[in-house]
């Protein structure tokens, strides 16, 4: 199969770049296989994984062993005549079985494809179309829809309902895992990890992550948040974005414990957390929301919440720092394989609204709009991302061209850095209100109305005005009695005229995508009724 290669990437992925004579071969360079593999061999007695809904416990050498059997199995699977690095799609949920899958994926040398599960059947086929995956690996609530999008042979993660689909051996199925592959050898440039983004600013890019952006991201986050060889983090996040994918990159580096949740529910998260004793856990601002709507106080153990995925309000922050949650305010992407700026509870604390300074060998310029020249700090403009967790770029070619400039991705969010290297995101350049010539970012807006006592979160749209061009609407979420003009009296007092609110709707929660952003296309069409 020929593959697409998205262009020539940044960095050479020949593997002809080893260095001068007589210097260390890159092949002894580490990574040279799966994390999974290198764990094991290193501390196999610990605890490795965890399925919290069964309580059923694996260390790194039982788990590394179920791994083996259904690497041996992808390997099997892929038919003949595939490309030396096959690329296997993943359409299953969060669970102990898509772990193993995605670790035995890497050891089979494969790249891996994770696909939201919760796509329509047109988007589904879409993005199967665009990778053309040589294996699709399904689970019995997604198998019809695998075998309707996939043009490839299809493997379930669990007991199949057509004759066309074969069982994989795995950690918590009924086909005991057996046979054994060799691990893969892998270079740090090579892509390992071919990931959707969320698409809400358009046609969802097609993401290339190499072992090395993988890896590179793990560590500077072991320099942000710490790590302890006893450190348990639960992962309830979708395995089909980032934030739900990192963990499992970052236990088998570090040698800790993956607790695997699947899905988020505010009650069986809170009891995990607790029954569990998580020190760690990933969480978008809507579910944080949720648990400390419902009088939520964080256990004892746990030392890290990281809140990413969407923008948190300050408001939201300030109310999880006073109920004693140590919660990390984080700004990252896809494309930099999650984490770019992240804010420890001091910082968090201290200048709300911050996601906190890059991590350590990330980069991050704030460049003019229009122009692209570095801007002093202070000054607002587009944010601009570079170092070794940046993706070399993407699918398509043409968009890699488009995206890189000379100070790395251009990442369309826009924001500014202070005087001590500190990150406010505040917003994609998409969502900014154009009214009357003034710009108005909605993150300078929506947390002056979450200032309201009786209003809980609020989204900020552009709303089309045939004198002004556009003019700012909202949508807020209350959780007392007020009205759309005592909403916009007290934004006049703490904003300046254009950037008040004419256009007020109400609802019982923002409309979000399921990575937790706010839907802003949803929020305009309530406008709209």
């Amino acid at each position: 199969m020929t593959r697409e290669t998205g262009g020539q990437p940044r960095d050479s992925a020949d593997g002809e770049s080893a260095g001068d004579a007589g210097s260390r071969p890159r092949s002894l360079d580490w990574p040279t296989r799966d994390l999974l593999a290198h764990r094991a061999a290193a501390t196999p007695d610990r605890n490795a994984v965890v399925d919290v809904a069964s309580g059923r416990e694996w260390n790194y050498r039982q788990f590394d062993g179920a791994v083996a059997g259904t690497a041996a199995a992808l390997a099997e699977s892929v038919p003949e005549g595939s490309a030396s690095r096959p690329r296997i799609a993943l359409l299953a949920s969060t669970r102990p079985a898509f772990v193993a899958a995605f670790h035995a994926g890497l050891r089979a040398g494969a790249q891996l494809v994770p696909l939201n599960v919760r796509l329509a059947d047109s988007q589904l086929r879409d993005r199967v179309e665009r990778v053309g995956p040589d294996l699709l690996v399904c689970e019995g609530d997604t198998e019809p829809r695998a075998l309707d999008a996939a043009g490839c042979p299809v493997v379930s993660l669990d007991a199949p309902a057509s004759a066309d689909v074969t069982e994989l051996p795995t950690v918590d199925g009924a086909v005991p895992a057996s046979g054994t592959v060799d691990p893969a050898r892998w270079e740090r440039d090579e892509t390992a990890l071919l990931l959707f983004t969320s698409g809400t600013t358009g046609e969802p890019k097609c993401v290339r992550l190499t072992l090395g952006n993988l890896v590179s991201s793990a560590t500077a986050a072991a320099f942000r948040l710490g790590v302890a060889p006893g450190d348990r983090w639960l992962d309830c996040l979708p395995v089909y974005h980032m934030g739900g994918l990192a963990p499992l990159v970052r236990c088998p580096l570090y040698g800790t414990t993956l607790l695997v949740q699947p899905g988020f529910d505010a009650n069986r998260t809170a009891d995990a957390l607790a029954e569990w004793e998580a020190t760690g856990v990933s969480l978008v601002p809507t579910q944080l929301h949720r648990l400390l709507a419902d009088g939520w106080r964080p256990p004892d153990a746990l030392d890290t919440v990281l809140l990413g995925g969407a923008p948190a309000e300050a408001g939201l922050v300030e109310r999880a720092l006073d109920a004693g949650v140590p919660v990390h305010p984080t700004y990252g992407l896809t494309e930099a394989a999650s984490q770019v700026a992240t804010a420890t509870p001091d910082v968090a604390r201290d200048h709300p609204g911050s996601v906190g300074q890059p991590l350590v060998v990330t980069e991050v310029t704030v460049v003019e709009e229009d122009e692209g020249m570095p801007l002093d700090r202070g000054e607002t403009g587009e944010l601009v991302v570079d170092g070794p967790t940046v993706t070399p770029g993407y699918l398509d070619a043409e968009r890699t061209a488009a995206a890189f400039g000379e100070y790395g991705l251009h990442t369309g969010d826009i924001g500014y850095r202070d005087g001590d290297g500190r990150l406010w995101v505040l917003g994609r350049a998409d969502d900014t209100i154009v009214t009357g010539g003034e710009n108005v970012h909605p993150a300078a807006v929506e947390p002056v109305l979450c200032e309201h006592p009786d209003v809980t979160e609020a989204a900020v749209v552009g709303v089309p005005d045939e004198e002004w061009g556009e003019r700012v609407g909202a949508v807020v979420v209350a959780s007392g009695d007020v009205t759309a003009e005592g909403l916009r009296n007290f934004a006049r007092e703490r904003l300046a005229g254009y950037k008040v609110p004419r256009a007020v709707g109400f609802a019982d929660e923002l409309p979000r995508t399921p990575s937790g952003t706010v839907d802003r296309e949803a929020v305009e069409e309530l406008l709209e009724e």
